[in-house]
Order: structure tokens, then sequence, then C-alpha cells
């Protein structure tokens, strides 16, 4: 399978860096601040469930300048991902976001386009729902006058200071997934057999979720379950086994220093619900919320998940 690429774009100072850190290198988002200027393009390649790279372009940088072999570029992208800063003007964000949306179609009529509206932590709930509305209203309105109609189009309120950046790439991620459909039907049927509330499959070190059941998102549910992966990773760190000494930012090597081999966790919580993890392979786990009335019978869940444990490998093998 060929390894799928996600551009970041936006201008400058628009926090495309400090996105790619914290999701993808577990960089503390206070870190960020000392982050300098993206200079030139990067290229990072993440080994994960799948196998997918990360480019991000410096936001001076025109990528249809003649310099840029654009086409090549844009051919074999599955997402691009359009950073907007909420707290400064964006007019000249949108403006950029129109001509690479219109170029970058032309060449990829197939390529989703994600726009994070970013920044969001220090804006007031009604300010945020105000401002997604003025840029999805002017971005449609141009693409429309352009007979852009059918354009892959998402928008997303982002911060890196909450899960909200993380459940933002999660849904980016889930469209380059072609396995989707079917690991969702599993979960619905994981979930209808084992009376669970809610399911996340997560890839562990960046905590997207690659999957959940039919029901609603709720952002608490998903908080709550993002971070029994971050206990069981702190664990791992503290107890596991490590196989290297020397730093770095490699998902398979992190997973080699701290390994969660058939990693379980129980976590029962004052709420009356039960937190559920288990380690489904290498890179993936599965976290679920039960009602402890409904975990009484523990070994249905077990026997469950060791079900959808291996009807998962037979999904990525095929």
């Amino acid at each position: 399978m060929k390894p799928r690429k996600i551009l970041l774009m936006g201008l400058r100072r628009s926090g495309k860096s400090s996105i790619q850190k914290v999701v993808f290198h577990k960089l503390p988002p206070n870190e960020t601040l000392f982050l300098e200027s993206t200079s030139k393009l990067t290229k990072d390649h993440i080994s994960s469930f799948i196998d997918f790279s990360v480019w991000d372009f410096p936001g001076q940088v025109d990528v249809f300048d003649t310099a840029f072999d654009f086409e090549s570029i844009f051919n074999q992208v599955g997402a691009l991902v359009f950073v907007i800063d909420a707290q400064d003007d964006y007019l000249e964000a949108l403006s950029r976001l129109y001509i690479t949306i219109s170029r970058a179609v032309a060449i990829n009529p197939q390529i989703f386009i994600e726009v994070f509206i970013h920044k969001v932590d220090g804006l007031s709930d009604d300010f945020k729902i105000d401002t997604q509305r003025d840029i999805q209203q002017r971005t449609q309105d141009e693409l429309s006058d352009a007979g852009l109609e059918n354009v892959s189009l998402s928008f997303h309120l982002t911060s890196i200071f909450d899960h909200s950046i993380f459940e933002a790439f999660s849904r980016v991620i889930q469209k380059l997934i072609p396995q989707l459909p079917a690991l969702e039907n599993l979960l619905n049927i994981f979930c209808s057999n084992s009376l669970v509330e809610k399911a996340f499959l997560f890839d562990v070190y960046s905590k997207i979720y690659v999957a959940t059941d039919s029901s609603p998102v709720d952002v608490q549910s998903y908080e709550i379950c993002s971070d029994v992966i971050d206990v069981i990773l702190d664990f791992g760190s503290i107890y596991g086994t490590s196989n290297s000494s020397k730093p770095t930012d490699d998902s398979e090597a992190i997973a080699q220093r701290y390994p969660i081999d058939e990693a379980s966790s129980v976590i029962r919580l004052s709420t009356g619900l039960v937190l559920f993890l288990r380690e489904v392979n290498q890179f993936l786990a599965l976290v679920c919320i039960i009602r402890a009335e409904n975990f009484e019978k523990s070994g249905l869940v077990e026997y469950n998940v060791q079900c959808f444990q291996k009807a998962v490998q037979k999904i990525f093998q095929l």
C-alpha cells in the first residue's frame, strides 16, 4: 500500500508546525511557543497502522511557484489541511485558500480539503461559531461562483491546548482509510453484543481515533477515552522493557521503547461507568465506555474483544 500524503498549508504563524509537533511527536503544547517559523518544506513520514506522510509548507512559499512541480505533488495527495488563524484577520488566508483549492482540485479532483480554523482556545463559544460560519460562507460563495460546488470541503474548530486538534485530525485520517466502513461495522457489532455504550479504535501514539461506532461522538467521551491512552503510555514508559536508549520521534521506535503488548486496563469511575482498554496490535487499541452493571459479565466482553481483534487483523491483511 502506497503511503498517503497530507499537505499542511496556510499563512505564516498560523500554527501548522505546532499542530504537527503536538499530534505526531507528543510535544507539550506550551513548548510550541519556542518553535521557529518553518523556513523550508518539511516531510514527516509517520509509521503507524497505515503509512502516511505529512508535508508542512512554509507560509511564505507559494506552492504553485514554477520552482515546485506542483502537479506531481498534488497528484499523490490524499488530503490538504489548510490552517487559518482565527485570532488574526483571515481575509488574506481566505484568498490563499480559494486559490489553493481551485488549483489543487484541477489537478486532483479526489483530494479532500480540510480547513482548520485554528487557535480558537482564546475565543468565546459565540465568537467561534460566528467565525466558522463567516469563513465557511465566504469560501463556499467563492467556490460556487467559480463552479466548484462539488469540492470535498470540511471545516474544523481546533486548538492544540485541548482535544479538538486530535478530533479534527481523526476525521482527516479516517477519510484516507479504505477499510473504514468495515471497521465501523465491526465496532457496531461489538458494541451491540457487549452492551458497550461507546467504542473507539485508537492509534495509540498519536491519539487519533481510526474508527468509532455509529453512535454520535460526544466530546467528553472522546476526551476521557483519549486520556486512558496517556495513562497506559505513562505506565509503559516507566515499567516497559526499554530496547533503545536514544530518543526518537519515530512511532515504531516509540513502540519498541514503550511496549504495550497485550496491554489491558479497566478503570471504574464514580459515575457508574467503566473505561476498558485492550491492545489490538502494535499500533491500535480498543477503548470502550461500559456501564458497570453491563461489565459484570466481563468474560463475555473479553471474548468479543478477541473476536474483534482477529477480525481487524484480517481486514488489514486483505
